[in-house]
């Protein structure tokens, strides 16, 4: 029985606090990219994140795993998520030059709504009433978010272009069914998402000053963080308790951004992404009854 962690009330409630706390920090790295790049281009913030958490990650790998930081088995699967992932991060820090940070991560938020609808397109998973309504009440909050027909912004349209790769991440995540642990797909993400995003990086590569480099470096140290935490998390509870807590992310990004950047939330964020979240919470509860 030893290493085991009992599935008790309390235990429940460390994993859903670990779940909360990695919610509500992972806007603080947004947020430091959309600080970044106003001097910097996001292309290169976007380097800076993985190379950042590299040096975070693989310290930890090393001393954990010794010479077995990388996963062996399904590495196809693991690169074609890993480049949706890459691709997802990139079009949001992108996203971040031309709209709020709550507006970027309300249309980002598509992201699992995209996954299952391409469940149900390509996997033959049957599309039940609570999916279609989680989906048009998503479509609804994403067309107020983005205002398509009333000068909507940019930004928005490029965090939900980001959602959608996030969306299909999720989805090679899934027919993957990778058995590697936590830590060796964290190290196999850090360390190659660097080596996709070095191109771009050199290409758009300038000095940074002393001054941001504590902002890169504690980018990757929250980002790293915030995995692990999440991590954590999925040791003490549930899949299914923990998934509608990534709706905190909107509480966090709207109070960083009005903390550091003055932004508050219109009444098109807040209601496009409450609707979001709403879709996300009807599916997670029609996924959680039918298992």
């Amino acid at each position: 029985m030893h290493n085991t962690i009992p599935r008790q009330a309390n235990s429940a409630t460390i994993g859903l606090a670990l779940m909360a706390s990695a919610s509500l920090i992972v806007p603080i790295v947004d947020g430091i990219a959309k600080l970044l790049g106003e001097t910097l281009s996001p292309l290169l913030v976007a380097w800076a994140r993985y190379a950042a958490a590299t040096l975070v990650v693989l310290p930890i790998a090393v001393a954990m795993r010794g010479r077995r930081i990388l996963p062996r088995l399904g590495l196809a699967m693991q690169f074609l998520r890993t480049l949706c992932l890459v691709i997802a991060m990139t079009l949001f820090f992108v996203s971040l030059q031309w709209t709020t940070l709550a507006s970027a991560i309300a249309a980002y938020f598509s992201g699992p709504i995209v996954a299952m609808l391409l469940s149900v397109l390509f996997l033959n998973e049957r599309l039940t009433i609570a999916k279609g309504t989680s989906l048009v009440l998503a479509v609804f909050g994403a067309l107020i978010v983005l205002q398509p027909f009333g000068g909507g912004s940019l930004g928005a349209g490029i965090a939900l272009l980001a959602g959608c790769f996030h969306g299909v991440y999720l989805v090679v995540t899934k027919l993957s069914a990778s058995r590697s642990d936590s830590l060796q797909t964290l190290c196999f993400q850090c360390l190659v998402g660097t080596l996709l995003l070095s191109p771009q990086a050199a290409l758009t590569f300038e000095v940074p000053s002393v001054d941001l480099l504590w902002l890169i470096l504690s980018m990757g140290a929250i980002s790293a963080l915030a995995h692990f935490l999440t991590i954590q998390a999925f040791r003490y509870a549930e899949a299914s308790s923990l998934s509608p807590l990534v709706y905190l992310e909107l509480v966090g990004a709207i109070a960083f951004g009005a903390a550091v950047f003055g932004d508050l939330p219109g009444p098109a964020t807040l209601i496009g992404g409450t609707l979001i979240a709403l879709s996300g919470l009807v599916l997670h509860r029609s996924e959680t009854a039918r298992n």
